[in-house]
């Protein structure tokens, strides 16, 4: 097996920043002096931002709109990629060792892009990839190939030549089923589906500088 290019996901793969999903809706009601009930995060976790910001209007005293709570919440979201986020342990050591190979990289996130240009210019990241895939901009989901299937055409790779890093079952069966090469890489936000993920990867690294352990297969 040739591999010739790398595709990998943001949060919770390059990123450690899933956390902050779980704590901005908790952090919009903090600033506004009102107490979070214990575990909101976790019940708002699954919804998407404008969900999530119904329920904080239906079960708080708030007087913005949905709306504006929403704006809010992605404000707080916004400021912690712009100067927080840091990268996963080995995420850095990882992508200069594949450059060195002449591997090509390429991003594909369920995220949106402002936010991961964002953290990659302050994290010094960006030039080790030939270009960002969001699944907002390619209209699909992880659930469908086509964000790595786009991501793929540009590497010019075929998929059994192409790496997914990937931290989330769903997104890891997605590729695998297109015929990419799929690492699976642990998060903890993810710990629940970890032996689901070490059987459905083709490989699995509970921290990136580990991976290079067993590039020569």
């Amino acid at each position: 097996m040739q591999i010739k290019a790398a595709i990998f996901d943001v949060d919770g793969t390059l990123l450690d920043s899933l956390g902050i999903w779980e704590k901005a809706d908790e952090e919009y009601l903090s600033r506004r002096g009102i107490k979070p009930e214990k575990g909101l995060g976790r019940i708002l976790y699954p919804m998407t931002v404008e969900e999530a910001s119904a329920y904080i209007r239906e079960h708080y005293p708030v007087e913005q709109t949905t709306e504006e709570i929403a704006k809010g919440v992605l404000e707080i979201v916004r400021e912690f990629y712009e100067q927080k986020a840091p990268l996963k342990p080995g995420a850095e050591a990882l992508l200069r060792k594949l450059k060195a190979q002449d591997i090509s990289m390429a991003v594909a996130t369920t995220g949106e892009r402002m936010l991961v240009e964002a953290a990659f210019d302050r994290l010094g990241i960006r030039e080790f990839f030939q270009d960002i895939y969001t699944c907002t901009e390619t209209g699909a989901g992880k659930d469908r190939p086509k964000i790595y299937q786009l991501a793929a055409e540009a590497l010019q790779a075929r998929p059994e030549e192409i790496l997914v890093f990937e931290d989330a079952l769903y997104a890891i069966r997605t590729a695998a089923k297109a015929g990419f090469v799929t690492v699976g890489v642990e998060d903890p936000y993810n710990a629940p589906d970890k032996e689901a993920i070490r059987e459905t990867a083709d490989y699995y690294t509970e921290e990136l500088a580990e991976f290079p352990k067993f590039w020569e297969w």
